[in-house]
């Protein structure tokens, strides 16, 4: 993701989940007697005329595998449509939802797949339906500076993905894109929070990168926004509250160039000592004979942990089944 300076971007999922297309073709092949020698004509293939499930599921593979993937879905879609009790319906329903993926028509992605899940709930291809539906929605994130509803329901599809299939081959790399999601959600709540800043808002800005600490603690952007928090507590005139922000800077980061920051802020003011990340005393031998706890230091606020997601090992492919 992004630096804490700029806005975070969003990598380009397509190309990374390319192996996905190959695996859903390799699953796609079936053991079908007729090819799609006789469709010469694209039009002839997606034009409606009565034709049995082989010719049609078999023209559709041929146009996903040649790359042409509107011509696929329309096929698959027609698969369904002209033997819709046929086993390779529910098969062709997926593949037409993937095809419109791979086209990069993402909301048709998301009905096909959801359309799938609707008719079979419990077929072992659901995990990979709801994956696409994930998938299509974490694509069209848009950067920090648009709304980010899409990502909200990215979100929410991949955590449902992980609850209801925590095992499935879907689930570490919905795991790991969690991770990513968040980490944007927290550079929108840092953009608008610079915003207010700028604007000399305090007590909005104050809102936004708390909401940054306290519910993205395992994103980037945290560092910044304890630095940022400070800056908005030392202009509202809350010396107490800015100290205690650069207190658990310095103690979660304290080689951050936002904790030097921080510790530079602190120093402006004379009657305000800067605080280090001091390690905790230890109990003294008089305190120790006379089974009294350490006395706190005066001034230092807690410290909460501030972890770093894990990167997975790899990566899991998407291989639809029956």
């Amino acid at each position: 993701m992004a630096s804490p300076e700029a806005p975070a971007k969003k990598p380009a999922m397509l190309n990374n989940n390319r192996p996905l297309l190959a695996l859903a073709l390799g699953a796609a092949i079936i053991p079908l007697a007729g090819c799609a020698s006789g469709f010469a004509s694209s039009r002839a293939d997606t034009r409606y005329v009565a034709r049995d499930v082989n010719t049609l599921y078999n023209a559709a593979h041929a146009r996903l595998q040649g790359g042409s993937y509107a011509e696929a879905a329309a096929i698959f879609d027609e698969v369904e449509r002209q033997h819709p009790y046929s086993i390779w319906a529910r098969r062709a329903q997926l593949m037409s939802a993937f095809s419109y993926y791979a086209m990069r028509d993402y909301q048709k992605s998301i009905d096909a797949s959801r359309r799938f899940l609707a008719i079979h709930p419990g077929n072992r291809s659901a995990p990979y339906a709801l994956y696409l539906i994930a998938l299509s929605q974490y694509e069209q994130i848009s950067d920090v500076t648009r709304d980010q509803g899409v990502t909200q329901q990215a979100l929410a599809s991949f955590g449902e993905l992980i609850r209801r299939y925590p095992n499935s081959p879907y689930a570490d790399d919905a795991r790991l894109k969690v991770d990513l999601v968040r980490d944007h959600l927290a550079g929108k709540e840092m953009e608008v929070g610079r915003f207010y800043q700028r604007r000399r808002q305090w007590l909005a800005s104050v809102h936004r990168f708390r909401n940054v600490i306290d519910n993205y603690q395992t994103t980037t952007h945290v560092p910044e926004a304890l630095m940022r928090l400070t800056e908005s507590y030392v202009a509202l005139g809350i010396p107490i509250e800015a100290q205690r922000s650069a207190a658990v800077l310095g103690a979660n980061y304290p080689s951050s160039v936002w904790y030097r920051r921080a510790y530079q802020l602190m120093q402006a003011y004379p009657n305000m000592r800067p605080l280090r990340a001091e390690p905790v005393p230890t109990p003294t031998a008089a305190a120790a004979a006379s089974n009294e706890p350490p006395q706190q230091p005066q001034g230092a606020p807690p410290t909460p942990e501030v972890t770093t997601p894990a990167e997975p090992s790899s990566q899991p492919q998407p291989n639809p089944g029956n």
